[in-house]
Parts: structure tokens; sequence; C-alpha cells
């Protein structure tokens, strides 16, 4: 695919742009522990990230849908499963009406001169008990 360039001669397609994604997260559990399509849904997200709009981060579940070739209930479970594991925060509830999308921080980033809050470090893997009448000998 030949490199466009729109007409200030800026790359469309910049080839060196990319998503760090840092060994402390992809090494931990909460991050092993997402389901593919709440992976999708983090990284399309995270790449909207431009570097100093962190807290404002919007993706509408209609739009993730139609780009990431999910069902929006899907697209909503991921959003919920991001949250609930600490890698992103909601800061501003969207509206249906004027179709605003919810806008969000990742917590891997600084915001607003705050330090990344990495909430997702203090997400723990809730552990099955091993209960007998669960695990029946003999059957």
């Amino acid at each position: 695919m030949a490199n466009r360039q729109d007409k200030k001669g800026r790359s469309k397609f910049p080839e060196g742009q990319f998503i760090p994604l840092p060994y402390s997260v992809v090494k931990h559990h909460a991050w092993r522990s997402l389901s593919g399509g709440t992976v999708k849904v983090y990284l399309e997200l995270r790449s909207r990230y431009n570097g100093k709009n962190n807290g404002k981060l919007c993706l509408s579940m209609e739009d993730a849908a139609v780009l990431l070739g999910m069902s929006k209930s899907t697209v909503c479970r991921a959003f919920k499963e991001l949250e609930e594991k600490g890698f992103i925060v909601k800061t501003k509830q969207g509206r249906w009406i004027g179709r605003q999308a919810h806008e969000w921080r990742v917590t891997d980033k600084p915001c607003n001169g705050h330090l990344a809050t990495r909430d997702w470090q203090n997400w723990q893997k809730h552990k099955l008990q091993k209960n007998k009448s669960r695990y029946p000998l003999g059957t």
C-alpha cells in the first residue's frame, strides 16, 4: 500500500505511530484475563490517545461495533470489563440526546497533570474455591 499524503504533505497512515504496551501491563494477570473482544476495544480506544487528550477519549458503542465487527452488547460488556479491571475510567457520561459518546481515561497514562493511576494493578482475580458438592467424586 502506497504511503498516501494529504494536501499538506502529511501521511494519512503514519507508519511510525504505535500503541506501546509495556511488559508490566501485558504480563499482569489482569491483562491476561481480558477476553479477546475486550482487548480489541481497549486497543481501539487506546489508539485515540495522542499524548495529551487522556480523559477525553471517545469511542461510541456503535462506532466500536462497526469498526471491530462486534455486536453492541459485546462492546458494552468489553467496556464494563475494562472498567472493572481498572484499565479505563469513565470521565464524562455520554448522552443519547445529542448523540454524545462517553469520555474515557486510560489508567496507564497521566491525565490533567496527575500521574497514571494504573488501577489494573490492584485488580485481584476471584479464585474458585473447591466445593465438594460442585466436584462430586465417583460420578
